[in-house]
């Protein structure tokens, strides 16, 4: 069989998951996620991670495989994703390349290549001085493309995009290599914003029932930091603050509806960029499309 990929993407939410698993089932499928905190072992309610009984049976790859203590890049995810689409290719499956990361995603569709920038300790003391809304109006002025996505509140990850326009003179990211050498079909899933805001309650208060803030205790117990923490995305930072009683549950809880709503929105500008993906509003929708892309030579 030739070697093909079918990525799903769409922002927060959405029902990408269930989707990819439905279409993994009907396509002989399995499934890579693309989620930058996923990755990460002990932080499954807060990042939504599909649940044995969820998969249904289909293989999923890169959930848990690194310590939240450790750093994890978006070069080493682009090598461990390769390797995961290679060895479903080998066993005549087909891979679904799955989640929300838009840059995880195109490290890996467009073969882009982070430039290996050594640390600049002098300029990083100086820059970790600035704000989290300094560091993003700097960024926005280096490099408005990689500023539409990026976690404006997540200092490290601010810092590091600078030090890589400051080192390297070059935009990120600063080289691209052929994109796979293979068919890539991408469908997004589609949601109506007031659906979207809906989605993005239920799945949030059905987290914290779960027990997120639990989640969060734990990992923090485990000896993960306040600082690392509230590195973590939205649901990570805001119960961290909650748990230091910098906010009152009623503030985390209204802050993070907000700001996920804000996110999703910075999800969707990231997508609606790609004219290649093709969006859908169900697996019905989906299905035909799949079907053909998998018929065509």
């Amino acid at each position: 069989m030739k070697n093909k990929l079918i990525v799903i993407v769409g922002p927060t939410a959405s029902g990408k998951t269930g989707l990819s698993i439905k279409l993994a089932k009907k396509f002989n499928g399995e499934v890579v996620s693309a989620d930058s905190r996923q990755v990460y072992r002990g932080m499954d309610i807060g990042t939504g991670k599909v649940t044995k009984k969820e998969m249904q049976g289909i293989p999923h790859y890169l959930l848990g495989v690194v310590s939240p203590k450790n750093r994890f890049t978006v070069s080493q995810y682009q090598k461990l994703a390769l390797r995961a689409i290679r060895n479903i290719q080998k066993k005549n499956k087909i891979p679904f390349l799955v989640g929300g990361t838009g840059f995880y995603i195109q490290s890996v569709v467009d073969g882009i290549i982070i430039p290996e920038v050594k640390p600049d300790w002098k300029l990083r003391k100086k820059l970790e001085k600035k704000s989290a809304e300094e560091l993003f109006l700097t960024l926005k002025k280096l490099n408005p493309k990689r500023a539409k996505n990026i976690d404006r509140y997540n200092k490290r990850r601010l810092v590091r995009a600078i030090e890589i326009v400051l080192k390297t003179e070059k935009p990120i990211p600063a080289l691209k290599k052929s994109p796979l050498p293979y068919p890539v079909l991408i469908i997004g899933v589609k949601k109506d914003f007031p659906e979207l805001k809906k989605l993005i309650r239920k799945r949030l208060f059905g987290r914290l029932r779960q027990g997120m803030v639990a989640e969060v205790q734990k990992l923090r117990k485990s000896g993960v930091s306040w600082k690392r923490l509230e590195e973590f995305g939205l649901e990570y930072r805001y119960i961290a603050l909650h748990l230091q009683k910098k906010l009152s549950y009623q503030e985390m809880v209204e802050k993070l509806q907000k700001e996920i709503e804000h996110y999703a929105k910075r999800q969707m500008t990231w997508f609606k960029r790609d004219k290649k993906i093709k969006w859908v509003k169900s697996c019905k929708e989906a299905e035909p499309i799949v079907k053909r892309f998998l018929n065509s030579k």
